[in-house]
């Protein structure tokens, strides 16, 4: 049984060991890049990987966007094998080396290589108290999406066994937890609160429950609190399915700890220009992955640092967590949806006019409402919106019809209304 609070002493170097440490592994990943991944052989193109010894250097490189891969991967989808499906990006090829492939909505193509804890979860798991010999209750989805595989490898790397419960199908979870008896659950907010909710209205117990893991959608204090009264510690991760694991929770509960295998900047949105420490601006990532190496990969989304250290005695640079995105795509119940995405929906149905996707909901429980402008009602078109909604989104949502004009005339495609407090 580990004793210790924190995953592994790289989590107290000095910011000048860490440094020193990250500027070494940063040289010898771009030139990795750049012999391995045909796309970073021509993004870095005349870089002299030795030269690159500090973030000012780092901050002359190009920044690769998330809707850049995910237009990249498009346009390379004819090559062969892996190369062309990652788009150019990916150092593996098909084979024992590369053990899976996962599909996030867009489509953006994620592949998992053969290392232990591939998405470096374990350290957040850790953080949140998760221990060797516990069971964990893994309700991530392992369909499609990488985030199941992801908090799976984590657990098995701390020495924990999984339920591999993955997502709906509430009142059969709430069955396996009262049966099983796992110390903690791994999953979205809103899916562990219906959870709770279910085993309060089936009269189950489910008092093993006594620490949770949560992530790929907002965590409001107050449904922070409202665990904390049943009797559920829940601490929140942030990571994407490109790069793992970016930030974790701590007990104290103070903003978010940085990962101890990236380089992270914060850029003014549309730039590759570091803003002063606290202000907010878009999450940049360098990640250290030799199988899928992304130099400078602009995540989308937008943080700040938070000033000082960690009171847990961690001593990596904190952020704020999630403040929101860049461009219009939002997060629905742990999935990206874009406007690419809302206009695609739109182009199969020429009696709408004009439409506009917006979310809403209160305590982590969203509700996806695509607004449309039509002409006409006929028999069964809203169905058939919806139907096609959840096949391009993978999102169930409801269709509400609009008269022309009664849509708002400022370009959005995706309106969030949602409320955090």
């Amino acid at each position: 049984m580990m004793s210790s609070p924190y995953y592994d002493e790289r989590e107290t170097r000095t910011a000048q060991e860490r440094e020193m440490a990250l500027m070494a592994a940063l040289q010898r990943q771009i030139a990795h890049a750049q012999a391995r991944s045909p796309m970073f052989s021509a993004i870095l193109a005349g870089v002299d990987a030795a030269q690159v010894r500090d973030r000012q250097a780092l901050e002359q490189l190009p920044v690769t966007r998330k809707h850049d891969l995910r237009e990249l991967q498009g346009s390379h989808r004819q090559g062969n094998g892996a190369s062309g499906l990652f788009g150019g990006f990916s150092a593996l090829v098909y084979g024992p080396d590369l053990p899976r492939v996962f599909a996030s909505p867009g489509p953006i193509y994620e592949l998992q290589g053969k290392g232990r804890d591939y998405w470096r979860m374990g350290r957040a798991l850790y953080a949140a108290g998760f221990r060797r010999g516990e069971l964990v209750h893994n309700a991530f989805s392992y369909h499609f999406v990488p985030a199941g595989a992801m908090m799976e490898a984590a657990a098995h790397a701390l020495g924990c066994t999984v339920f591999a419960a993955g997502t709906g199908q509430t009142e059969q979870q709430v069955r396996a937890i009262a049966d099983l008896c796992p110390a903690g659950y791994v999953g979205t907010p809103s899916f562990l609160r219906l959870i709770v909710e279910r085993a309060q209205a089936l009269g189950v117990r489910i008092p093993s429950l006594a620490k949770a893991l949560l992530s790929a959608e907002a965590f409001p204090p107050s449904l922070r609190d409202w665990l904390i009264t049943q009797g559920i510690q829940g601490f929140q991760c942030y990571g994407t399915a490109d790069v793992g694991l970016i930030a974790y929770e701590t007990s104290a509960r103070e903003g978010l700890v940085l990962d101890e295998d990236l380089i992270v900047e914060i850029v003014h949105p549309g730039t590759g220009t570091p803003v002063p420490d606290g202000e907010m601006g878009e999450l940049v990532v360098t990640n250290l992955n030799p199988d899928y190496p992304l130099i400078r990969f602009g995540t989308g989304d937008l943080s700040a640092v938070l000033p000082g250290q960690c009171a847990t005695g961690r001593t990596n640079k904190r952020i704020r967590g999630w403040l929101g995105r860049t461009d219009q795509a939002t997060k629905i119940r742990g999935m990206f949806v874009y406007p690419s995405q809302v206009a695609e929906i739109v182009g199969r149905f020429p009696e709408i006019h004009k439409a506009r996707l917006v979310v809403d909901g209160r305590m982590s429980s969203d509700e996806m409402i695509l607004q449309v402008e039509v002409g006409a009602d006929p028999d069964g078109l809203q169905g058939r919106i919806a139907d096609a909604m959840r096949e391009v989104t993978k999102l169930r949502g409801e269709v509400h019809f609009t008269a022309p004009g009664g849509l708002p005339e400022d370009g959005r495609l995706i309106e969030d209304r949602r409320s955090y407090d």
